[in-house]
């Protein structure tokens, strides 16, 4: 009955359509045999999944028919985009419909009618498409559902343990069968008259393919050598870098001779169905023992790179003997399982046939980690430490080995199916591991030939991005690894294609780029147009440069604030619906971050009414030096000792600022001298007004004066009083005028005085009574005199003199 509404819906929207008269929108007959075939297959498959009875290679293939329907209305339900949106802004430009009773003008009634019709034709394969995909979705999440619960159920499984000794004849029974049955089909096509006319025939294609594989077998890594040995001639010595080439082609070539030989025993036709499909593995296999030796060997490469720091070089040996052993377990656990699947075996033999080789994985992975444990400790007695990528290599290739070093004892429970499937991609996780770091060195050596900085490159940010990588892409491998099936990694891609919301914002890939494109573009415009306004333009100009470097400042804003909304309009993000998110965000920010927003706010203030300008020589909260950038959150000033000082923005609009340079440079300096008294006061004017006038520095309009400043406790003191024309030079005018007073002043004999004092001593006959009687307690040495003091020490100078 559903099926039946759902087809009578479809086909009124087909008479709908056909009725509406855009003839390039509506469904074609192709199009609705299709919807119809979509219809039948849905309807199977929600059978299907209510039943649950189907095999798993049937639920991948309906799971797979599904998904191709849903790529098709995810394209459909996206058609047309353009064109209904400008049909709708038509529409919109029309005004509201009148309400009843009022009439509309009939042209205008006729314009809202077709174009309500093209609307209509246009939204109708878009509302079937979107109404299928959305069918399809669930479907798909059904049957992933149902697959990942049967996964699920058979890890958990808890079958025969291999410690039953009753299992073990049937198991040895089942190996000979086996054995016996490859055999025996292997002997009768020998003896077959068809396999030795099949024999003559490709004679000539088998003898060359055996030739090619025992050539290659033979020869393959001579020639790989030679070949590296040509490749160095183009530079690169040292790098590492043809080595790793080299050793690509020690394990590329054999394997091609490997595919040779397979193939030219393929074409004899002397193995029957089991021989056969054994044969087709054996590239599989091969690769696996080249990888795995390739992978050791580089092991042993860049121990020797370093001399054997962290592990000797036997221990290195031994791990690559190890990992050769690892191969041939993966190898047999891969032929178990052909053999379970050719044989169709019990659980129980296929218990005792797993677990010696979970058992031997399990202690090789145990040992590995043994050999590495025994890491020489560093020269300050700690030992070695792991920091960013390599860290996080160490703690998973930990948790590898401890979840490695557990499968035997689920396989002894009687959990092979949770044994197998933790040991076997713990290995291959590990070679994994290794293959990565091996990669990121490789490239790591390449990055330092082409730049020249050779080995540092491989502690550069470029090596840290080239891990990053690495381990991004190598997720979805690991996942297969660990279970994951196929289906399940393209349905995360689809999701990611499709775009995921945030805020009620879809946020897609295409969409994404299309952002990081436009904005990048805007982005090197702005950068491109500051360049040429720091220095082409602006120089040509009368601006000084702090004005010049609020323009270009303001215009990099500007430019960035720019290029985001652009970015943002041309992706297509609808920001409308996070308005209010950032309204309620925008409160708590503002308690939050109200200082930062008062710098912020500031630094437009500075760079808009230039107070301050860079180059300036500046004095605030006690602070003095040269303004040397202006930004929108603070300013950075250096200092006269040479240290750079950064000021918050709110400092110098809030505060008291001294700006000595703000518009011009023109400064004033003042002189401080002193002379003795009696000293010819015009005199003294008379020179230092000589001095002041003499100094280039020293502006004549207006012109330096000298002021008499008064009667000092020491001296008569003047200030020289004058107009430089560059304040950031007053220092060295002082110095300058100071060495002249100096000398004039020695010259004419003018004395520049100093302060003497002179001491008087209180009760001097107390101090030499207690020298002669030392006995005298304290309180009597304490005890003050009534006498009349005395003065031990006559006025020098006549300056009078201070009492102790």
């Amino acid at each position: 009955m559903l099926r039946q509404v759902r087809l009578f819906l479809a086909l009124a929207a087909l008479i709908f359509v056909g009725l509406a008269g855009a003839a390039s929108a509506q469904l074609t007959d192709r199009q609705s045999e299709f919807y119809k075939g979509w219809l039948s297959t849905a309807d199977r498959a929600e059978s299907v999944v209510a039943a649950d009875r189907a095999s798993d290679a049937a639920m991948e293939q309906l799971r797979s028919e599904i998904d191709g329907y849903r790529n098709t209305f995810n394209t459909a339900r996206n058609a047309n985009a353009d064109r209904i949106q400008t049909l709708e802004s038509q529409v919109n430009a029309l005004g509201p419909k009148p309400e009843d009773g009022v009439t509309e003008p009939e042209d205008i009634a006729q314009l809202r009618e077709h174009l309500d019709q093209q609307l209509n034709t246009l939204r109708v394969p878009r509302i079937i498409s979107e109404e299928a995909f959305s069918r399809a979705n669930g479907l798909i999440s059904e049957i992933d559902r149902i697959l990942r619960e049967r996964q699920r159920k058979q890890f958990l499984e808890r079958g025969p343990s291999p410690l039953n000794l009753s299992t073990w004849p049937a198991a040895w029974s089942d190996i000979r069968e086996a054995l016996l049955g490859l055999f025996n089909e292997t002997s009768a096509n020998l003896s077959s008259a068809v396999t030795k006319e099949r024999v003559q025939n490709q004679a000539p294609a088998i003898l060359a393919l055996l030739a090619l594989g025992v050539i290659l077998l033979v020869y393959g890594r001579k020639w790989s050598e030679r070949g590296g040995d040509y490749l160095r001639r183009f530079g690169g010595r040292g790098t590492g870098a043809w080595t790793f080439v080299i050793s690509l082609l020690r394990i590329i070539l054999p394997w091609v001779g490997v595919v040779a030989l397979t193939a030219a025993i393929d074409l004899t036709g002397v193995l029957g169905l089991r021989g056969t499909l054994l044969l087709q593995q054996v590239p599989y296999w091969a690769a696996i023992l080249f990888v795995f030796d390739w992978v050791g060997r580089q092991v042993y490469l860049m121990a020797s790179a370093q001399n054997f720091r962290r592990l000797s070089a036997g221990q290195i040996t031994e791990i690559r003997i190890y990992v050769d052993i690892l191969a041939v377990m993966l190898i047999l656990h891969d032929l178990i399982g052909l053999f379970e699947k050719i044989e169709n075996i019990a659980d129980s033999t296929r218990a005792v046939v797993i677990f010696p080789v979970i058992v031997v994985t399990s202690l090789l992975l145990l040992r590995i980690r043994q050999i590495r444990r025994s890491d020489p400790p560093t020269e300050g007695g700690e030992p070695p430490r792991a920091s960013g990528f390599s860290q996080v290599v160490e703690v998973v290739r930990r948790i590898v080995f401890m979840l490695g070093v557990s499968a035997p004892i689920l396989a002894l429970l009687g959990y092979t199916n949770a044994a197998e499937a933790i040991v076997f991609p713990a290995v291959n996780t590990l070679i994994l591991i290794a293959i990565l770091v091996i990669v990121q060195r490789f490239i790591s050596s390449l990055y330092g030939w082409f730049t020249g900085q050779g080995d540092n490159a491989r502690d550069s940010l470029f090596a840290v991005l080239v891990g990053f990588f690495l381990a991004l892409v190598s997720i979805p491998i690991l996942a297969l690894f660990w279970g994951a099936r196929e289906a399940d990694l393209s349905e995360i891609w689809s999701q990611i294609l499709q775009g995921f919301s945030l805020g009620g914002v879809t946020i897609s890939p295409s969409n994404f780029l299309t952002f990081v494109a436009v904005f990048a573009i805007g982005y090197g415009l702005t950068r491109l147009l500051q360049g040429g306004l720091r220095n082409s333009l602006l120089p040509k100009t009368s601006i000084d440069p702090g004005g010049q470097n609020a323009i270009v400042s303001g215009t990099g804003y500007v430019g960035i604030f720019l290029a985001a909304l652009v970015a943002i309009t041309v992706a297509g993000f609808d920001l409308s619906s996070l308005a209010i998110v950032a309204g309620a965000l925008s409160v708590g920010i503002g308690f939050g971050l109200q200082t930062i927003v008062s710098n912020f706010v500031s630094g437009i203030i500075l760079l808009v009414e230039r107070p301050i300008s860079k180059g300036d020589w500046i004095d605030v909260n006690g602070m003095m030096g040269y303004v040397r950038d202006i930004s929108v959150r603070s300013t950075r000033i250096e200092t006269f000792d040479r240290t750079d000082v950064i000021v918050p923005n709110s400092d110098l609009i809030s505060g008291v600022v001294t700006n000595y340079t703000r518009g011009n440079t023109i400064g004033r300096v003042i002189v401080p001298v002193g002379v003795a008294y009696g000293t010819d006061t015009r005199k003294v004017e008379a020179i230092l007004g000589e001095i002041a006038n003499s100094h280039p520095m020293v502006l004549a309009n207006p012109a330096p004066s000298v002021v008499f400043q008064g009667f000092g406790a020491d001296s008569l003191d003047f200030e020289i009083r004058g107009i430089l024309r560059d304040v950031n030079w007053v220092l060295s005018v002082k110095s300058d005028m100071n060495h002249e007073i100096n000398r004039r002043f020695v010259e004419e004999g003018i004395e520049i005085p100093f302060a003497q004092r002179d001491v008087w001593l209180r009760n001097p006959e107390a101090l030499r009574s207690e020298a002669q009687d030392p006995t005298a307690t304290a309180s009597e040495q304490r005890a003050p005199s009534t006498e009349p003091a005395a003065m031990t020490e006559g006025d020098l100078d006549g300056d009078g003199g201070d009492e102790v």
